[in-house]
Protein backbone atom coordinates (compact mmCIF):
# COMPACT_ATOMS: atom_id res chain seq x y z
CA UNK A 1 0.00 0.00 0.00
CA UNK A 2 1.62 3.26 -0.76
CA UNK A 3 0.37 6.98 0.12
CA UNK A 4 1.04 10.20 -1.44
CA UNK A 5 1.41 13.45 0.35
CA UNK A 6 1.28 17.06 -1.84
CA UNK A 7 3.26 19.12 0.10
CA UNK A 8 1.78 22.81 -1.33
CA UNK A 9 -1.58 22.39 0.68
CA UNK A 10 0.06 21.09 3.98
CA UNK A 11 2.70 24.31 3.31
CA UNK A 12 -0.98 26.58 3.04
CA UNK A 13 -2.76 25.47 5.42
CA UNK A 14 0.87 25.90 8.10
CA UNK A 15 0.82 29.18 6.59
CA UNK A 16 -3.10 30.12 7.19
CA UNK A 17 -3.28 28.82 10.60
CA UNK A 18 0.02 31.08 11.44
CA UNK A 19 -1.44 34.41 10.40
CA UNK A 20 -4.61 33.41 11.94
CA UNK A 21 -2.27 33.19 15.10
CA UNK A 22 -0.03 36.21 14.84
CA UNK A 23 -1.61 38.83 11.86
CA UNK A 24 1.82 40.70 12.36
CA UNK A 25 3.93 37.69 11.08
CA UNK A 26 1.83 38.12 7.40
CA UNK A 27 4.66 39.72 5.23
CA UNK A 28 7.24 36.84 6.70
CA UNK A 29 4.80 34.14 6.10
CA UNK A 30 4.06 35.47 2.47
CA UNK A 31 7.52 35.73 1.89
CA UNK A 32 8.74 32.20 3.09
CA UNK A 33 5.05 30.48 1.55
CA UNK A 34 6.48 31.73 -1.92
CA UNK A 35 10.21 30.71 -1.46
CA UNK A 36 8.46 27.15 -0.44
CA UNK A 37 6.29 26.89 -3.03
CA UNK A 38 9.24 28.28 -5.44
CA UNK A 39 11.26 25.83 -4.55
CA UNK A 40 8.71 22.98 -4.56
CA UNK A 41 7.78 23.86 -8.45
CA UNK A 42 11.81 24.33 -9.41
CA UNK A 43 13.00 20.96 -8.13
CA UNK A 44 9.76 19.29 -8.40
CA UNK A 45 9.41 18.09 -4.96
CA UNK A 46 5.62 18.47 -4.83
CA UNK A 47 5.10 15.26 -3.80
CA UNK A 48 6.64 12.74 -1.07
CA UNK A 49 5.73 9.17 -1.93
CA UNK A 50 5.05 6.98 1.24
CA UNK A 51 5.55 3.28 1.42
Amino acid sequence: MSMTLNLAPLVSLLAGISILVAPWLLNFIVAIYLIVIGLLGLFGAGTLHLQ
